[in-house]
């Protein structure tokens, strides 16, 4: 195990901003997690387990601890059949690249995650979805070490508790009690591609029956037009993505709240979410609010391109950041009654 001290983590985040660890380890194999383990059992230090760093917001003063970089890297593949195939995946291999590998071994399941930074590791613990897709659809299971004991666990489907934008894994009980080491997918050999999300239907009109390379670059084009594609140099592509969840409301909430803004001249955007339930676009509500795309505060702002990414324009502190989070939050709750929730994962905060 090679141990780090006072290293630095807004670098390797997505959206730049954030202190120093104390101590920092990226481990490559399962006795490398054991060993940080214990390292920070015997010191009392908590530990912070970090993916790509695409999803997180650093405290300015870093964190107090030591973080644990997940690198655990390899893919296996296994027949299940003429039509089925099985892969267990390294939690430190990069998301998309295994997505792409799936596409072009003609296996369906993945496309539509397409373009989504992050590892593989990651996606369990927020059931990352995307354009009509959820990896929870076809993970069958996640193999993890649990820190206390350090014994290995494998959960199945069902045992991850998957949720909208939520797993077991990051409900209060069980953050960071476990450390996902790989992820198995079962995919479709040959399976047609999932067009179930609007954009999608509306790009492919004409065209019933895309391949899933034909999704998968339509997937990265809605993506990169919305500067949901990590792309260097550019100030809206400093970001963790879509910094709210959609969120869900009862049918009655949606009823009452539709009724109250007809009367205003606007219309609610919403979806079936579940019987009883409704999902409200959090894009819309952000700009109904007053944030509009390429909104700035300070060195804090909105895309030009998506009202869901909070960008690092240059030189933004977590507390910027977090504070223009607030802001939007506070707004929308008193415009709409509704509370937004934030998707990344605040360190130290």
């Amino acid at each position: 195990m090679l141990l780090l001290d006072n290293v630095p983590l807004a670098p390797m985040t997505t959206l730049g901003v954030g202190g120093r660890a104390d101590y920092f380890c990226a481990a490559q194999n399962d006795e490398d997690i054991r060993e940080a383990a214990i390292f920070a059992r015997e010191r009392d230090l908590p530990i912070f387990v970090m993916g790509g760093g695409s999803n997180l917001v650093v405290s300015d003063a870093g964190f107090a601890g030591l973080v644990l970089k997940i690198a655990l890297r390899g893919i296996t593949e296994r027949s299940r059949g003429s039509e089925q195939v099985s892969f267990t995946v390294g939690a430190g291999e990069e998301w998309d690249a295994f997505v792409a590998h799936t596409v072009q071994s003609r296996y369906a399941g993945l496309e539509c995650l397409s373009g989504i930074p992050g590892t593989v590791g990651g996606t369990p613990i927020q059931n990352v979805g995307a354009y009509g897709q959820e990896v929870s659809e076809t993970i069958t299971e996640v193999q993890a070490l649990h820190l206390g004991s350090l014994e290995a666990v494998t959960f199945s489907n069902a045992d991850c508790r998957f949720s909208y934008r939520g797993s077991r894994f990051n409900f209060a009980a069980d953050h960071g009690g476990y450390v996902i080491t790989s992820v198995s997918f079962g995919l479709e050999h040959s399976g047609k591609a999932t067009v179930r999300y609007a954009e999608l239907e509306q790009h492919f009109a004409g065209n019933p029956e895309p391949t899933l390379a034909e999704t998968r670059e339509a997937v990265l084009a809605l993506r990169r037009r919305k500067a949901m594609l990590l792309m260097s140099g550019q100030e809206d592509y400093r970001s963790v993505g879509s910094f709210f969840k959609n969120p869900v409301i009862s049918e009655e909430q949606c009823s009452e709240l539709s009724d109250r803004l007809a009367a205003r001249g606007s219309q609610l955007p919403s979806y079936p979410a579940g019987e009883g339930y409704r999902k409200i676009p959090a894009a819309w509500l952000v700009e109904r609010a007053g944030f509009h795309k390429g909104f700035t505060k300070g060195a804090a702002g909105i895309s030009r391109h998506h009202a869901l990414a909070i960008v690092n324009r240059g030189g933004a502190t977590a507390a910027e950041i977090v504070a223009l989070k607030d802001e939007i939050q506070a707004k929308v709750r008193g415009e709409f009654g509704i509370e937004l929730q934030p998707e990344p994962v605040f360190v130290g905060l």
